[in-house]
């Protein structure tokens, strides 16, 4: 058996490498690099913004929160197919792509800041993009490595190692394409891998009614810190307005379901495909890829503990030693046969890997084309954005030797948190309100970045508590005790505040007759099916 997986990993890598050769050789200009040439069909632009959008994160990190937190998180499957695909594909992804195209933008900042005229828009984003990314690239990077470790017994250090390299080289060489190819081939492996996975359990367990209705049983034993503070069951939803109910809501759904549609490295994916009916197609594809990911994530991550109880006694988190990161991995290993742990060692490496790729890319572009080739007026030097991906993987690779357990699921909600309350609103307005002048753009982009900053550091409890920074200036871990705030997710506060600046600003100051005449002509351009 231990032959099989040496091949199944030497085919699968050889699949990466020679997908990225490819990409490598139909790369020839920055516009390649960066947006894939702008020819992308619906089948790999889908399943590569879908492969993007659910990582290890998703399969590892929420499917085991998915065992502590229970069913009530499947409205995670609900927003990300609503907003993350419908709503991000036909409203927004239609007129990123003409505006994009129209403007001549390569990346997201670089979208931005053409469209409101403003450098500050382009060198802001990107030194956040840079800053803020390398913990949500880490904590995908750990999940991947913990359930190499678990699974094959390799080193978690040499794991990590070993899987940044591999992708380095496809990324840092065929660039977007090489990074949309094979999410095209990485999303496939994930989604045939989870749907096995998915029909598995509820055959083990007697069906789909029967497994549901153990779980609902179980109840009883929900354990009682949890039950403490809102918690009433893996089948049903916690008290209203509870702890439990303020962190399940607001940090998990909200945080994750409504950040995704203002996610840089999945925005990028609209500007890289021939035309809006590509788009259209895409939804289809896209929609059905994430439904089957992400819900069998949860379902799975909530039926362990049936599992885990029928046959040791324990629920899930307690048969994983009390981390939450290693409760799928410790499912698949104990329940599934030998060489379906292989299988999904491939899926879960491919939703790495499809993530952790764009990442890197979008991470490197950003220093490398909105900061360094903006200030110097060097766009067009693909072998800079090759050094800023490099740098790129080389952070995220320090970071994830030295980030604690228990971050792959955190690390994505802050990232998803930052990324709306400063990207969201200036992206809406800079698609569909004309009036959003440069001062406003800019007056939402940095207030919302500071006053999402200001809650993980002062006010949310999960976040400030590990950080000491409110503990060391005021004597308390966050400034406001009283419920709910410990328990408020950052970007719920911040979103809508970072919507109220940039309205406000904007209404109080006025675009020149230059810039009217130029947002006149993206908007017109943005008219149309074609």
């Amino acid at each position: 058996m231990d032959y099989l997986l040496l091949i199944l990993i030497f085919v699968y890598v050889a699949l990466m490498l020679g997908v990225g050769y490819i990409a490598w050789k139909r790369t020839s200009t920055t516009e390649d690099y960066l947006v894939a040439g702008r020819q992308s069909n619906s089948y790999i632009m889908a399943l590569s913004y879908g492969a993007t959008f659910i990582s290890t994160a998703a399969i590892v990190g929420f499917g085991g929160l998915a065992g502590t937190n229970g069913l009530g998180i499947l409205w995670l499957v609900f927003l990300n197919i609503a907003v993350g695909i419908f709503l991000a594909f036909v409203v927004f992804g239609k007129r990123t792509r003409k505006m994009g195209q129209k403007l001549g933008a390569l990346t997201f900042p670089e979208f931005l800041s053409k469209r409101f005229n403003s450098k500050f828009i382009q060198y802001f984003s990107g030194l956040l993009i840079f800053c803020a990314m390398p913990i949500y690239a880490a904590s995908v990077l750990i999940g991947a490595a913990r359930f190499a470790e678990t699974t094959i017994s390799i080193d978690f250090n040499l794991a990590i190692l070993i899987i940044a390299v591999i992708i380095g080289f496809y990324v840092i060489y065929g660039g977007l394409k090489g990074v949309m190819y094979t999410d095209a081939l990485q999303g496939t492996i994930m989604f045939i891998g989870m749907l096995v996975l998915l029909i598995s359990i509820y055959w083990m367990l007697g069906g789909v009614t029967h497994a549901h209705n153990l779980l609902t049983d179980m109840a009883p034993l929900f354990p009682a810190a949890s039950k403490a503070t809102g918690a009433t069951g893996w089948t049903t939803f916690p008290e209203m307005g509870s702890k439990f109910w303020w962190n399940l809501v607001t940090s998990i759904i909200l945080g994750v379901g409504i950040g995704a549609i203002a996610q840089p490295q999945l925005a990028v994916r609209f500007m890289t495909v021939k035309s809006n009916k590509e788009l259209n197609r895409a939804v289809l594809i896209g929609g059905v890829f994430i439904f089957v990911t992400t819900f069998s994530a949860y379902i799975v991550g909530a039926l362990s503990n049936v599992y885990f109880f029928q046959t040791t006694g324990q629920l899930a988190i307690q048969a994983a030693g009390g981390n939450v990161d290693s409760i799928i991995p410790t499912f698949i290993n104990s329940a599934m046969p030998r060489w379906f742990t292989y299988i999904f060692l491939l899926t879960l490496l491919s939703a790495a890997m499809s993530t952790i790729s764009t990442q890197f890319h979008v991470q490197g572009s950003s220093i490398a084309h909105d900061v360094y080739g903006a200030f110097k007026d060097d766009k067009n030097n693909v072998n800079i954005n090759r050094v800023g991906i490099l740098v790129a993987i080389i952070i995220a690779v320090v970071l994830a030797y030295i980030l604690p357990s228990n971050i792959v699921a955190q690390g994505t909600t802050i990232f998803f948190g930052i990324c709306a309350a400063a990207f969201l609103p200036v992206y809406v307005c800079a698609l569909f309100w004309k009036r959003t002048t440069k001062q406003g753009a800019i007056a939402g982009l940095v207030g919302g970045t500071i006053i999402s900053l200001f809650c993980l550091i002062f006010t949310h409890q999960k976040e400030a508590a590990g950080l000491g920074i409110c503990k060391l200036l005021t004597g308390q871990t966050v400034l406001f005790t009283s419920m709910p705030w410990p328990y408020v997710d950052p970007m719920v506060i911040a979103l809508p505040l970072s919507f109220i600046i940039t309205i406000a600003v904007s209404l109080l100051t006025k675009n020149s007759s230059e810039d009217e005449k130029a947002i006149e002509e993206v908007f017109t351009a943005a008219k149309g099916d074609a």
